[in-house]
């Protein structure tokens, strides 16, 4: 049996690696702009979250997980334009990748399942095309300068691999159904409210969603306290109008502590995410701190209660259609006997 990770992993080792990631986001903190050194610290947080487990050859990728993220926001940002088209691309996404995971040579199904589904979720929260390339070309190139620095790390055993079988096609599918069914509903939400991030609720839908109703649980409530306790810290920091010095030890903070507990069972990486964005817009925006803050947790506990809700309806819509349509294949067979 695989021994679980603990509730919180937590590395000094990793601390190292996150300070290496966060080095660049720190030094344009200081000297150039506090705003930008933040924006350059989103670009590291995808590596920052993944383990670096297994030999060397194995952390390119690194470099994968930024190209999936960017290209997920890209194609958010091209449909964030048009509420109904992003709506049913949310729903299309999440149908179409669920469904290929059920195919075992189709390996990237669930990075795109897990990840970029619910990245391009967040791309409806850019302000158009320009922001989502100039996003994607940061988180390439975040995973890219992570990768090299990740190289210089000493190896660590990888620990067994746990090989699960592909789900059946029908089960695939109709869990599809349920994921997009929480993200379209929490897009079409977020437009049809008119607040500036619409894509928030629907990404915190997509990433807590889960086939198990334990595991969807778990990170339904770890995501909404992860995310109220790094909104609660971004808005105590703001408070004080921060110099740049502060704004660059947020930075490190996000970062390294995202690379500490990289591989915790607890869902605590929404802390610093959340620490992270919102600290940015909290420098970058005129808007007052409780204007993010209610939104930003707002969307949150929406998406996950959308999450929840799917879970529990979708399924359920499901066996009674098929219970009716198999009612009405006896019926007919019976017919035919008759």
């Amino acid at each position: 049996m695989t021994p679980q990770p603990p509730p919180v992993a937590w590395s000094w080792s990793r601390v190292l690696l996150g300070l290496a990631y966060v080095a660049p986001a720190a030094v344009v903190a200081l000297t150039l702009d506090p705003a930008r050194g933040l924006v350059v610290a989103v670009g590291v947080l995808p590596a920052a979250a993944l383990p670096l487990r297994g030999p060397r050859r194995r952390r390119a990728l690194v470099v994968l997980v930024g190209a999936v993220a960017g290209v997920s926001l890209l194609l958010g940002s091209l449909v964030g334009g048009t509420p109904p088209l992003a709506v049913l691309t949310i729903l299309a996404l999440c149908v179409a990748v669920a469904t290929a995971t059920a195919v075992p040579e189709r390996r990237l199904a669930p990075l795109a399942l897990g990840l970029g589904v619910p990245l391009v979720g967040a791309g409806l929260s850019l302000d158009g095309p320009a922001v989502g390339a100039q996003a994607a070309a940061l988180l390439v190139a975040g995973s890219v300068y992570a990768w090299l620095v990740s190289l210089a790390w000493p190896v660590t055993p990888a620990p067994p691999r746990s090989h699960r079988p592909p789900p059946s096609p029908g089960t695939a599918a109709l869990y599809g159904l349920q994921v997009g069914f929480a993200g379209a509903t929490a897009a079409a939400l977020g437009f049809a409210a008119g607040i500036d991030h619409p894509g928030w609720a629907p990404t915190a839908a997509l990433l807590v969603s889960r086939p198990r109703w334990d595991a969807l649980r778990n990170r339904g409530v770890g995501r909404a306290v992860a995310v109220l306790a790094g909104a609660l810290l971004a808005c105590a920091v703001a408070a004080t109008a921060p110099p740049p010095v502060v704004l660059a030890a947020v930075a490190v903070v996000a970062i390294g502590g995202a690379a500490a507990t990289a591989g915790s069972r607890w869902y605590v990486l929404p802390f610093f995410s959340t620490l992270l964005v919102l600290s940015l817009l909290l420098v970058h925006d005129d808007a007052p701190s409780a204007h993010w803050f209610v939104e930003r947790v707002g969307e949150t506990l929406v998406g996950v209660g959308l999450a929840i809700s799917a879970a529990w309806l979708v399924p359920r819509v499901a066996a009674r259609i098929a219970a009716r349509s198999a009612a009405r294949s006896g019926a007919r067979q019976q017919q035919s006997h008759d």
